[in-house]
């Protein structure tokens, strides 16, 4: 038979494997780098038979994101075979891999502890040096749930059940088998660069009524280099922890007795929100926006018409008054589309665009609540767009604009997804095709990359996710769009159109920020808590030598926040270098330091945040200073700074 593998015709023999169609169309220095081959979209083990049906075979490489999909995956199965021999009673369910590594989940009596994982990591490291083969063998439904049964699996044994399916592929790595779809590598010998991390609980399917498991998480890559940078990534993102930060900047902290996901906003913290919020309001009210809010509960037949309570209720929180059922309100639509109703609109009215910074609550399990990145109450910034069929694609084209500008004022680049029809969703075929081909087109006319995502959608529209990359190199969705015809049409919203009939909008639901609380989460680790100047809760801190000079640092003080400075006055009775390493680990912009000489002067001595020092000037040099500083960024991207402290 004769394939393509390359670009290279290669002839080959039937039934050869398709390491030997690669190893003819390869360099021995490629074929080195190979983890399995890919006909068309399928992904084939080496040692696998070239299919007697395919004409082109690719290498997928180690460090391709495929390729390092299955480098984790393969080294989950390492990472069961090891715990299987060092805790032989101990369960195997799962073990995928997930974005930057692995887990694997295990049914033992006890918590695994840090020496256990060092003693798996060893035996891994061990199995890795005896290079054993990793083999297949495809079985019956029936040999096996007989085949894992005679093992004691119970979980694998209902995994076939739930399946279905007429057979299965059961892949072996030295003495350990399990059941997987595969591909793997073709070799131990191949996962050279791993490192096991952490244990958490995890539920049975993710189902806090199933046993509780033992998940171990590891990190795998491609080779030694890259696993030591994203260890270094890793420590990083430890030092930049927000929930450390929190603390240390003093912005907000979580208390048991409050309740879990649930923030508390100490004095600095609530001032940088209420500096981001105000400045979100002013950006939407110059782009065309109405300010609104509705109230926290609905009644609970708003949410049966609008459809969240058949496709969202577990995620919600009910109550009852007077014997009438509410449900507290997870996002803000509803309330957008009662407030569109209180009067007729006529096509010159649309589109509508309602702004809200609106509380929400929504039921997380506790097992996934994490700092200020996953609660139960938060601030949405979101906005109803209510516009004509025609007012689509121009109204989302502003949006991506909005997007990319308010982005790159806080430093961040970004990549844009596609989320389709998801399995659970409402409205019709023909809604959700123009919706989602809306969406399609406005981003192939706005000229930005973009990936799809299949069945991500929101249940009632598809949406257009906005991921921001930090200054350490992790991804995190913030903002999206999403294209809706199905709420309209369910609260029956019209507009009356030119030709005097009445005519369906289109609701497009958009977030920009997402969650303020979460936001403000991946800001503080993007910047590891040294705000820009213009959002910092604290500009500048003046402070003393000696108590001589505490009348002046007074006046300094009233002078800059005159000039709309947000600044504090440290005249505690300690040494000049204490107060200065203070306000360093408190990331404050300015230091202000006040002398005799200063005071003589009428000035003072200037330390910056980034190290830059200018010295003595004057409390209106200082102001100045600090001023442009603030306004940098924004004459940077082109927009105006119109707020003071």
């Amino acid at each position: 038979m004769q394939i393509e593998v390359s670009g290279k015709p290669v002839e080959l023999a039937d039934g050869a494997s398709c390491a030997e169609a690669l190893k003819e169309g390869l360099s021995k220095k490629q074929f080195k780098k190979v983890v399995v081959a890919k006909c068309g979209e399928t992904l084939l083990d080496l040692f696998a038979a070239v299919p007697t049906s395919c004409t082109t075979l690719t290498p997928v490489f180690a460090d391709s994101e495929e390729g390092l999909d299955i480098i984790r995956h393969s080294t989950a199965h390492l990472m069961a075979e090891a715990v299987k021999k060092l805790f032989p009673t101990a369960k195997v369910t799962i073990g995928p891999a997930i974005r930057d590594g692995f887990y694997y989940d295990f049914d033992y009596e006890r918590p695994f502890t840090p020496e256990d994982l060092e003693a798996i990591e060893k035996e891994m490291l061990s199995a890795v040096g005896a290079n054993k083969d990793f083999s297949c063998t495809t079985m019956s439904a029936d040999q096996a749930r007989k085949y894992f049964a005679d093992l004691g699996e119970d979980y694998k044994q209902e995994l076939i059940d739930d399946l279905g399916e007429d057979e299965y592929t059961v892949y072996t790595n030295g003495d350990f088998a399990d059941l997987c779809r595969g591909p793997h590598v073709a070799r131990t010998g191949m996962l050279k660069a791993f490192k096991l991390l952490s244990v958490a609980g995890a539920y049975w399917r993710g189902d806090e009524k199933n046993k509780q498991l033992q998940r171990i998480y590891g990190t795998a890559w491609q080779d030694p280099k890259a696993l030591k940078k994203h260890l270094h990534r890793l420590e990083e993102a430890k030092k930049r922890d927000h929930r450390k930060l929190g603390t240390q900047l003093d912005l907000f902290s979580f208390n048991d007795e409050v309740g879990p996901g649930m923030a508390l906003w100490h004095p600095r913290g609530m001032l940088l929100r209420a500096i981001l919020e105000d400045f979100e309001r002013k950006e939407h009210l110059k782009r065309g926006y109405d300010l609104v809010q509705g109230p926290l509960i609905l009644k609970r037949e708003l949410w049966e018409k609008s459809g969240h309570y058949d496709n969202y209720r577990e995620n919600m929180y009910f109550t009852e008054i007077d014997e009438q059922a509410y449900g507290v309100k997870p996002m803000n639509c509803l309330a957008h589309m009662v407030i569109y109703k209180r009067k007729i609109m006529s096509y010159r009215d649309l589109p509508q665009r309602y702004f809200e910074l609106g509380v929400v609550h929504r039921h997380e399990k506790s097992g996934v609540l994490h700092g200020l990145m996953r609660v139960r109450t938060f601030t949405q910034d979101d906005a109803h767009l209510i516009c004509r069929p025609d007012q689509i694609e121009k109204e989302i084209l502003d949006l991506m604009q909005f997007y990319g500008d308010i982005y790159s004022l806080f430093g961040f680049d970004y990549d844009v997804e596609l989320s389709t029809r998801p399995e659970k969703s409402i409205g019709s075929d023909e809604d959700w095709e123009v919706a989602t081909e809306s969406l399609r087109q406005a981003l192939d006319k706005f000229g930005m990359g973009y990936t799809v995502n299949e069945g991500d959608g929101a249940f009632y529209g598809p949406k257009i996710d906005f991921h921001l990359t930090d200054s350490i190199g992790r991804s995190w969705q913030c903002g999206t769009i999403q294209v809706d015809f199905t709420l309209p049409e369910r609260f029956d919203i019209v507009y009356v159109g030119e030709d005097g009939d009445r005519h369906r909008p289109v609701m497009i639901h958009r977030a920009m920020l997402g969650s303020i609380e979460r936001f403000i989460g991946v800001l503080t680790e993007h910047c590891a808590g040294a705000y820009p100047v213009w959002l910092a809760p604290v500009q500048a801190r003046v402070m003393n030598v000696t108590d001589a000079q505490g009348d002046f640092v007074n006046e300094a003080q009233a002078f800059l926040m005159r000039r709309g400075i947000r600044v504090e006055a440290d005249l505690r009775n300690e040494k000049l270098g204490y107060k200065i390493r203070e306000a360093q680990v408190e990331k404050t912009p300015y230091m202000l330091v006040v002398g005799d000489k200063e005071v003589e002067a009428g000035c003072v001595n200037i330390r910056a945040r980034d190290g830059d020092d200018p010295g003595m000037v004057t409390l209106e040099e200082a102001a100045q200073l600090i001023l442009d500083a603030a306004r940098a960024p924004f004459e940077a991207g082109g927009m105006s700074y119109s707020f003071s402290g």
